[in-house]
């Protein structure tokens, strides 16, 4: 139906909720919303006069309508309706249509809504509509109040903490910790005191940072238990770590071996009652949060409580805007330069021949100065995402669309490091192996004696089956990532 003939139906009477889908459905579509406003030259009255109309379902797909026409004296006619609406299950998308507005004139309104409803203990066939409201209010509210308000301040208080890192070399990032009290190795990681946060986010080598909540060593019983025990000492720290006053915005994340539906309901259930019990200074919502409470199950069914905040800001791989599905992780190209750094030169010329989008040549430069580097990749789509990243990360890297293979091999190189192509949909196993032997057999072209090479190989167990074959290579040192996969790190060099 054209945007024409939805209005005059709605001028003449006719076909009325179908005329409001079918605008509704074509101005978020083509995002025409303002091109309606000029089709209506200024007079709103065919909508605005819809939401005094019997039938809900008018009302909300109407007051939905206007949201996108972007014209501030709506807001009023919109929150007005609000105010009057009877019908639980439209209140929530008024809600919806004033999120489009700065409701800034609304923030105590808001807030004292929020306070109501939160003291108020709906009927069970409510439930659904009341909670719909609720989080149509916090959307609204985390659109009218400042976007990150609270910032963290506390970068030299005692805490303790977890990283997670990779379970095979736990105490690679424990070695770069200064000044840990308290260390216990975990499963997938390491916990400890500090109080030098500071120098402890910027190392490479972990994959979160976590932190205990003082006072709250595990959770049990029902999700209002649950809130009792967590949401005082979660308040508190949260004030402790950050000046400015206001409701955190939060996500729950329950790690348990529950059946999946379990797992959900009980993540809404608990959300709801840590809402209740902080008196709105916690506010879930499914994005823009600040920190995520993590619930992890042990064996026994109670919950260790972990807290990440995103209120600090994670900068290390902040260069890494492009990606492929093949791309390596940055914490484990950072890692594997830890792992093979005695092996690292200054001012090494460095060659990755499958750069993909130049991760491990990213890494190794954070890791110690390089000469002249370069990147060589048979994909252009993946030169072009390295040169983009190579930039975000001021790195300045020679990168060269060509299949190595053909890689014309006049120059040695100090360090040859690089992520090796695995089996795909472009590539069987039989490539792979062939790419492998070729590979193995140029490295003497592009080495002497006293060039490394770092390869980490995902294919592991043919890696080494092909390594066998070019006796004129010898094995430095190994350190396995993945023992799944297998999958390794190795170095390399001319017998």
């Amino acid at each position: 139906m054209l945007m024409n003939d939805s209005i005059n139906n709605l001028k003449n009477g006719t076909d009325i909720r179908q005329s409001l889908i079918a605008l509704k459905e074509d101005v978020r579509a083509n995002k025409t919303g303002k091109t309606l406003a000029q089709l209506l030259a200024g007079d709103f009255s065919v909508l605005t006069d819809l939401l005094r109309h019997a039938d809900p379902k008018v009302r909300k797909n109407a007051a939905l309508i206007l949201a996108e026409l972007e014209y501030e004296p709506l807001r009023e006619i919109l929150w007005e309706a609000y105010q009057q609406e009877k019908t639980l299950f439209v209140r929530a998308d008024y809600l919806k249509a004033l999120s489009h507005y700065d409701c800034s004139c609304y923030l105590d309104q808001i807030k004292a809504r929020m306070r109501e409803l939160d003291e108020k203990e709906a009927a069970p066939e409510e439930q659904k509509h009341h909670y719909e409201e609720q989080t149509a209010l916090k959307t609204l509210l985390r659109k009218t109040e400042k976007k990150g308000k609270h910032k963290f301040n506390a970068y030299d208080r005692r805490f303790q903490v977890i990283l997670l890192t990779n379970r095979e070399h736990r105490e690679a990032t424990l070695a770069q910790v200064p000044d840990a009290e308290n260390v216990k190795m975990l499963a997938g990681g390491l916990r400890f005191t500090t109080e030098k946060l500071a120098d402890i986010l910027p190392i490479r080598t972990y994959s979160e940072l976590l932190f205990t909540i003082p006072g709250v060593a595990v959770l049990e019983g029902s999700p209002g238990n649950i809130a009792k025990e967590v949401v005082p000492s979660l308040t508190r720290f949260l004030r402790t770590c950050h000046e400015q006053p206001g409701p955190f915005y939060f996500r729950l994340d329950v790690k348990t071996a529950l059946p999946e539906q379990q797992r959900v309901d009980l993540v809404k259930k608990l959300a709801r009652a840590m809402e209740k019990e902080s008196r709105g200074e916690l506010l879930n919502a499914p994005g823009g949060y600040e920190f995520e409470l993590r619930l992890v199950a042990n064996k026994a069914g109670r919950f260790a409580p972990l807290l990440k905040l995103y209120t600090i800001h994670d900068w290390r791989f902040a260069y890494r805007k492009e990606s492929l599905p093949t791309s390596i992780a940055p914490v484990n190209a950072a890692l594997i330069m830890e792992l093979a750094k005695d092996y690292l030169r200054e001012d090494a010329r460095v060659l990755d021949p499958f750069c993909g989008v130049g991760t491990m040549l990213i890494e190794r430069r954070k890791k110690k100065k390089c000469g002249n580097m370069y990147g060589v990749d048979i994909l252009e789509s993946a030169i072009l995402k390295a040169r983009e990243n190579a930039g975000l990360a001021h790195i300045k890297v020679n990168y060269i669309n060509r299949d190595f293979l053909d890689f014309k091999k006049d120059m040695i190189f100090d360090e040859i490091i690089t992520n090796l192509p695995v089996e795909g949909n472009n590539r069987n196993r039989e490539d792979v192996e062939a790419l492998y032997h070729r590979f193995l057999s140029d490295l003497p072209l592009l080495a002497d004696k006293n060039t490394v090479a770092i390869i980490y190989a995902q294919e592991y167990t043919l890696f080494r089956a092909c390594l066998q074959a070019h006796p004129e290579l010898n094995m430095q040192e190994e350190f396995c990532i993945n023992e799944r996969g297998p999958s390794y790190a190795v170095v390399l060099k001319l017998a």
